[in-house]
């Protein structure tokens, strides 16, 4: 495979290939943990919104999704699972956002050392 700008023709090695390729699996990793991102913020939001639903109510026991089903737990286990799911939510939102940096310094050396190469000829950018 080669590409030609103005009468320079750029030879395609095989590692020019695998940084390429490695590039495009990156991106596709970074799209997924932005989607992964977005749904552990919202689960986030979701439990803080529980939690503060459960500060308000009056009752001793509320009801309580257990798998498909809800089972009446007294108020105070409640919150004390719902703290323990932020906990965890938290710590993988955590996770996540350092995998996405992560991600995003090897997206960015691989675009230096291939546009470097390649210049004009290759688009790493999305539009």
């Amino acid at each position: 495979m080669q590409q030609g700008t103005g009468g320079s023709e750029t030879q395609v090695t095989w590692e020019d290939q695998q940084n390429i390729n490695k590039f495009g699996r990156l991106n596709n990793r970074f799209h997924e943990l932005e989607d992964e991102i977005k749904i552990a913020k919202e689960t986030n939001d979701n439990l803080e919104d529980a939690s503060n639903e459960l500060i308000l109510t009056d009752e001793e026991v509320v009801r309580f999704q257990i798998g498909e089903v809800f089972a009446h737990v007294p108020k105070e286990e409640v919150e004390t699972r719902i703290e323990e799911m932020k906990e965890v939510t938290s710590k993988n939102l955590e996770k996540l956002e350092a995998e996405k940096e992560s991600v995003l310094a090897q997206m960015a050396e691989l675009k230096k050392i291939l546009y470097g190469k390649f210049k004009d000829s290759i688009n790493l950018e999305e539009d």
